[in-house]
């Protein structure tokens, strides 16, 4: 084959917004060493949260779904590092990296809603008073505030382009020149990165190549994946897509979907405790009592509009 086309460009990352409590779902803490993910629940984690905020004074209010900060706060940032190296030492290198000066879009006056996003307080304590599942939430939540005060990661993304019995077949390599940001994130995180990072063997355009084998694959598609806590609570949230009615759905849209960020969980369990829903790992699935309610509703009572 002949190596047609090798453009390559440079693509930017810019770091997630700090904490929001959909964030702080079990599928994201199963992300942070010390948390079982099939061990909690989303509302268990909301009570860690909780636990946090009010009887250690860690954290500030939990049951937010906003994703930025007020920019009085930017000047808190300084001694929110140190508090953080000193509740959580493993973040303490992190911490001393973090560069406060930086300022990213998080702190935006205008999209603070009732509650900004959930972050560290100013509030330093032996982290041996905090349980392992305590202190592993608020390692999370540390970690993304940390995450504001560092460069966007890049990477070079190329496309390779062959030509092949007249078909063009295309190859991706990524490499990246700066980590940035994602030099903060979890070793599962970490996996995820080094996963994506694959770069091309050397090549040069319009080189005459050797195709040593082809593979025809035959494949099915496959039914959706079971919710899990984590995306039953962004169906929750957005559930204007499931809605049929235009002008509904618009409505929908407009609001913050079915429950708040501090009753979906309560719903989700309250429905486990009935026996409606039933957890299987990390799926949730309809147990025979709850398929059955929705087969003798009318249709108008068991869609979402």
């Amino acid at each position: 084959p002949e190596t047609c086309h090798l453009p390559a460009q440079l693509a930017t990352d810019r770091a997630p917004g700090p904490g929001h409590q959909h964030g702080l779902s079990r599928d994201h803490c199963s992300h942070v060493p010390g948390i079982d993910p099939h061990r909690l629940t989303a509302q268990q984690i909301l009570d860690l949260c909780q636990g946090l905020y009010e009887r250690h004074k860690l954290i500030t209010y939990p049951r937010s779904d906003c994703r930025y900060l007020p920019q009085e706060h930017h000047g808190q940032a300084a001694s929110l590092c140190q508090a953080i190296a000193k509740v959580q030492p493993e973040l303490a290198e992190a911490a001393a990296k973090a560069d406060p000066a930086l300022r990213s879009a998080a702190w935006n006056d205008r999209k603070v809603t009732a509650h900004h996003a959930i972050i560290p307080t100013g509030k330093s304590m032996d982290s041996s008073r905090l349980s392992q599942n305590e202190l592993a939430v608020y390692s999370l939540i540390a970690r993304q505030y940390l995450m504001q005060f560092y460069v966007a990661s890049q990477c070079r993304d190329t496309r390779a382009e062959f030509t092949i019995a007249g078909g063009c077949f295309v190859a991706r390599g990524k490499v990246w020149l700066e980590m940035g940001w994602r030099s903060l994130l979890t070793s599962q995180g970490s996996e995820e990165t080094e996963q994506e990072s694959k770069p091309l063997p050397p090549l040069v355009e319009g080189e005459v190549l050797h195709c040593l084998r082809g593979e025809l694959l035959a494949k099915q598609t496959q039914p959706p994946k079971p919710f899990s806590e984590a995306t039953l609570l962004a169906a929750m949230t957005g559930i204007a897509r499931y809605v049929q009615d235009p002008a509904l759905k618009k409505v929908l849209r407009d609001t913050d979907g079915l429950g708040t960020e501090a009753t979906r969980a309560g719903i989700i369990e309250l429905l486990c405790k009935r026996q409606f829903l039933q957890r299987q790992g990390k799926s949730l699935r309809a147990t025979q009592t709850g398929s059955a309610l929705i087969k003798a509703l009318p249709e108008e009572a068991s869609l979402p509009d």
